[in-house]
């Protein structure tokens, strides 16, 4: 074997280490990364012959966890990984966003990229390695990437920038991107802050390329090492035809452009530039239109991107007739679903969100069990694009990669201002239905979620409002010849050189998905770009403020009322009861949701139970607040308690004065009078007022007293009481039975047997 390893230091001391030669030597290439005990392993398979029809970069990214890897088993009935979680899913395009732009264009191969975690250290976050491992990967292939790249995560800690931290690192960070760049350039940013400014995140872009600068100099040392920095493989290119090239351009561009700067809708633009390529195939003889049809296609795509982004940088006018930082007009609404908690509709030109928001119980929050994370997530957001959003008819199948991508990003980006448990005991679920898209439906999800929190009466910290930037550059001179659009179309995102998302409120950004697409961008102009959607995002959030500026002061009437109770964490047990009897019975009698959790005790050492009481009834709520506090509450000696008698014997009654706690009620202790029977006054199930007289130190037994809140008899004597065998205290009535201990919970009777 033939086994090279190559070592990246951190520099705080860690190290980095690739290593290839070893495993999956019949992929096309492959490579092991490892961080501590974290290993990815790495391959990439590329197919021999283009599928026919193919003219694009077919290129799929894979990314999987093993459980073995972290020495557990999956969960569910089968005990073994099935389809991609969300959280694998998100990873999967971290990588696969920075490494498509960067095939040659003619290249229409099918590639795979799987990576696999295979060993994880517990503190280690695997998918700031997995862009590296991939890119490994390809280096050692001969396929014509043109990388090497790499991506870490950078946050901003304690006010200082570190590279990869750990899981609980990172819980300190208030600013956190994957940033993932090629030695010369970024190619892809995105990640969530805590409302910081355009220059700190631009400093956090500039610290992580400068580590990864270093990533990409050792793959390359790797690269020349193994001999594949030089000739790679050939592969079938594109035919061409020059002359039916020219051809389209001489009969197209100015009819194209003609078209861009005519302001047209959507639909009519495309109509419209399908029209003007199918004249031009009109011209093509029917003998050689099924050979040359491909080629239009491919030529008459290259002008009509040509003529719109000639037309933006020459004129600064764009499709939909706006001028580069104009925002499309923008309609809102709320509370438009009158049974929902919460809803808005949010309209921007042709692109729509029906944004829905869910308020509900512990009960209802998202269980993540991954590898390396297990957690309840308090806060979700779901993103839906069904295709009659874009007018088209197809059918509508199961949630895409790009769903949950955007759908997660709109959850960063709102995350931040969303009050948490214990402030807010509610899980809170978003749905984003997109209705309509011409451009940026992520960020009208943002606004519209926005929208709809305040609605719902969700006291979030402050407004969020995003929106979607797009460039346009001249090849030969991208940092001086450019035009940064603002509110970017579907067209415009896809004609353009970069697109990028930017979310916030009116003090800073909370969340950031970036995608760059040429080489040599300047920071200067993402400076620019950055200010250009600060401005941009004020004026969409001006615009939100008119329908709602704040959260409403109360929830709907039907949203489940939940109040929260803090207890000893040695009560916790007491409020569940043996097998979940006392929980299960509270519910039962008093219709209210119970919900009971161990957590960190904030004010101190320890723990503490967290009990949440959700219901729609008042006084449902009340009673079991009232029978939890009941469970938790310490029985005081001179305190008097409304009890119940529980059971009764010759000597007195057991009574409970609070929940679980009974005390017994001497026959002595009924009345001033002598009692003859405990029946003559109280019978089972009797409410009776009663003194606590005294708890015993040793057992907890309480020794109570009805008589001691009844008046004194004018001229009462205590009867005289025969001295007590011992000679050290007075025997009750009876000899005092209580001793040999009798009732429910009472005395120790497991030598006995059953009492009949």
């Amino acid at each position: 074997m033939n086994i090279i390893k190559k070592t990246i230091p951190l520099s705080d001391g860690r190290t980095i280490e690739i290593e290839t030669g070893k495993l999956a030597k019949q992929a096309d290439g492959s490579a092991v990364v490892k961080m501590g005990g974290t290993m990815l392993l790495a391959t990439v398979c590329a197919a021999k012959e283009v599928k026919e029809g193919t003219d694009f970069m077919p290129l799929t990214v894979d990314y999987r966890e093993k459980y073995y890897s972290a020495g557990r088993f999956p969960g569910g009935f089968l005990k073994r990984e099935s389809r991609p979680s969300d959280y694998e899913v998100l990873i999967a395009r971290l990588v696969d966003r920075p490494i498509r732009p960067l095939w040659p264009d003619d290249f229409h191969l099918e590639v795979f990229v799987n990576v696999t975690l295979i060993s994880a250290e517990k503190d280690i976050q695997p998918d700031a390695l997995a862009g590296l491992a991939a890119s490994a990967a390809l280096a050692t292939s001969d396929l014509p990437f043109g990388g090497p790249i790499s991506e870490v995560r950078v946050a901003r800690i304690d006010g200082q920038f570190v590279i990869n931290p750990g899981f609980e690192d990172n819980k300190r960070a208030d600013l956190e991107l994957m940033v993932a760049a090629t030695e010369e350039n970024i190619m892809m940013v995105e990640g969530e802050m805590n409302e910081v400014s355009e220059h700190d995140m631009l400093e956090a872009i500039k610290f992580a390329h400068e580590e990864i600068k270093k990533h990409c100099r050792i793959q390359k040392e790797l690269m020349h090492e193994l001999g594949t920095d030089g000739e790679k493989r050939d592969y079938p290119h594109d035919v061409e035809d020059e002359e039916l090239r020219k051809a389209v351009e001489t009969a197209c561009y100015d009819k194209c452009y003609a078209l861009a700067k005519s302001a047209k809708p959507k639909h009519e633009r495309e109509d419209g530039f399908a029209a003007i390529k199918e004249e031009f195939l009109a011209t093509i003889p029917e003998e050689e239109l099924e050979e040359k049809t491909p080629l239009v296609e491919r030529y008459y795509h290259n002008v009509e991107k040509e003529a719109m982004r000639n037309m933006i940088l020459d004129e600064g006018i764009r499709l939909d007739g706006r001028v580069c930082n104009e925002v499309r007009p923008i309609w809102c609404e709320v509370d438009y679903l009158p049974c929902a908690h919460g809803s808005a509709i949010f309209t921007r030109g042709e692109t729509q969100s029906l944004a829905s928001v869910t308020l509900g119980t512990k009960m209802d929050m998202k269980e993540m069990d991954e590898v390396l994370i297990q957690d309840d997530q308090q806060f979700v957001l779901h993103y839906n694009f069904p295709p009659f959003a874009t007018g088209e008819a197809k059918p509508q199948r199961g949630t895409g990669r790009r769903e949950i991508g955007h759908g997660n990003l709109a959850m960063r980006a709102l995350k931040p201002v969303i009050p948490m448990s214990p402030e807010n005991p509610y899980a809170v679920r978003i749905v984003s239905d997109i209705l309509e898209s011409n451009g940026s439906s992520s960020m009208a999800s943002v606004c519209g979620g926005c929208l709809a929190l305040m609605d719902a009466g969700v006291k979030i910290k402050k407004p969020v409002a995003g929106v979607a930037m797009g460039l346009i550059t001249d090849a030969e001179r991208p940092n001086d010849r450019y035009a940064i659009l603002t509110d970017i179309l579907g067209d415009e995102d896809h004609l353009g050189d970069m697109d990028f998302k930017v979310t916030g409120t009116a003090d800073g950004i909370t969340a950031t998905q970036m995608d760059i697409k040429v080489d040599g961008l300047s920071y200067d102009v993402l400076e620019k770009a950055l200010e250009q959607a600060r401005q941009g995002r004020m004026h969409i959030m001006g615009e939100m403020m008119k329908t709602i500026s704040e959260p409403r002061e109360d929830y709907k009437p039907f949203v489940p009322r939940i109040q929260q109770l803090v207890v000893p964490s040695e009560f916790i047990g007491a409020i569940i009861g043996k097998g979940g009897e006392t929980i299960q019975r509270i519910q039962k009698e008093t219709g209210a949701v119970i919900n009971i959790d161990e957590e960190p005790n904030p004010n101190g050492e320890g723990t503490v139970g967290v009990v949440d009481i959700a219901s729609n009834d008042a006084e449902a709520m009340q009673k079991a607040l009232d029978w939890i506090k009941g469970i938790c509450a310490v029985p005081e000696v001179g305190e008097v308690y409304h009890g119940k008698v529980v059971s009764i014997l010759e000597f007195g009654a057991f009574v409970e004065i609070l929940p679980g706690k009974e005390g017994l009620l001497h026959i002595s202790e009924l009345d001033w009078a002598k009692t003859e029977k405990v029946e003559d006054i109280l019978n089972v199930g009797d409410e009776v007022d009663v003194k606590l007289l005294e708890i015993d130190a040793k057992t907890g037994k309480m020794r109570l007293s009805r008589r001691a809140l009844i008046e004194k008899p004018e001229g009462y004597v205590e009867p005289v009481r025969r001295p007590h065998p011992s000679g050290d205290k007075p025997a009750g009535p009876r000899g005092d039975r209580n001793d040999r201990g009798h009732g429910r919970g009472h005395g120790d009777r497991k030598d006995k047997g059953p009492r009949k």
